[in-house]
């Protein structure tokens, strides 16, 4: 049993977790995920990302959005409830280096994944530019943290209710086109987003780094459902990631399969079966 020991709902279905995990927190390294287990009796089992990590208080930090069943569940629990089972640390970490300059670039709630990724990559003594997006200000999230690591933060929103209003593309050419150009490049967010940051550094040949955790199911490679093509091969996101070379990911096969089931999700409030239907 691992125990919730706080909660903070940080936008409208948003919320960030304190837990208890000791093993995890001491294993953890950045771009790593957990798996996690609300119900005892068979129930759903999902992948979370870890935002940040505390080996001396045995605590992990989860940000999660209440968008399907077991989100949902995992919302309304409170600080001294309990979560059955958390497996992990699980996932290659991300490959950290003293690379040079790094541009990590986040949108919507992929700015939480990001965050250990921006604080190992200034750690290894790279210079670290944060671009931040979000629809609105209501829903940026991780600024304060992120300024700690950042030695430059940008934020942008669509709507342009808080810094610049723009898309992250926008700031992400900005610098690729500098000189010198930056010598790596991070990005987590919506795959849409992804996509056009990694169209926008092979414009200037600045290697891309992309986290494709959004579309993992079981997280341990037997059901497939987060196959992508990668380089022209079949590649698993949990198994074999969840992080990849973003300028050799297939983005528009991996949204095509994305949207195949979401109106039913966005109905049904969907949970995945999968782990049920083999027992049986």
């Amino acid at each position: 049993m691992n125990q919730i020991l706080s909660k903070k709902q940080l936008s409208a279905d948003v919320y960030e977790m304190v837990v208890e995990a000791p093993l995890v927190a001491r294993a953890r390294k950045a771009g790593q995920f957990i798996i996690l287990q609300i119900d005892t009796d068979w129930g759903e089992r999902i992948p979370l990302t870890i935002a940040d990590a505390d080996a001396e208080k045995g605590t992990i930090t989860i940000v999660f959005q209440s968008v399907g069943a077991t989100t949902l569940k995992l919302a309304i629990k409170e600080p001294g409830d309990c979560v059955e089972n958390i497996l992990g640390p699980l996932g290659n970490p991300t490959h950290i280096e003293k690379f040079g300059t790094v541009l990590c670039v986040g949108g919507g709630i992929g700015v939480a994944p990001l965050y250990p990724i921006v604080q190992a990559m200034k750690t290894a003594g790279n210079k670290v530019i944060v671009i931040i997006g979000a629809r609105s200000k209501e829903l940026v999230i991780f600024e304060e943290r992120m300024r700690n690591y950042a030695d430059e933060l940008i934020i942008v929103t669509d709507d342009g209710s808080y810094g610049k209003k723009a898309l992250v593309t926008e700031p992400l050419k900005e610098f690729c086109a500098a000189s010198p150009k930056p010598d790596m490049s991070v990005a987590i967010g919506p795959p849409v987003m992804m996509k056009f940051c990694e169209k926008t550094t092979a414009e200037f040949n600045v290697p891309i780094l992309v986290s494709l955790n959004t579309i993992m199911i079981d997280g341990t490679g037997m059901c497939g459902g987060c196959r992508v093509t990668v380089g022209g091969e079949t590649k698993f996101v949990c198994v074999d990631g969840p992080e990849f070379d973003g300028h050799k990911v297939d983005f528009d096969n991996m949204m095509l399969r994305m949207r195949a089931f979401k109106e039913r999700e966005d109905t049904d409030h969907h949970q995945c079966h999968i782990e049920l239907e083999a027992v049986k």
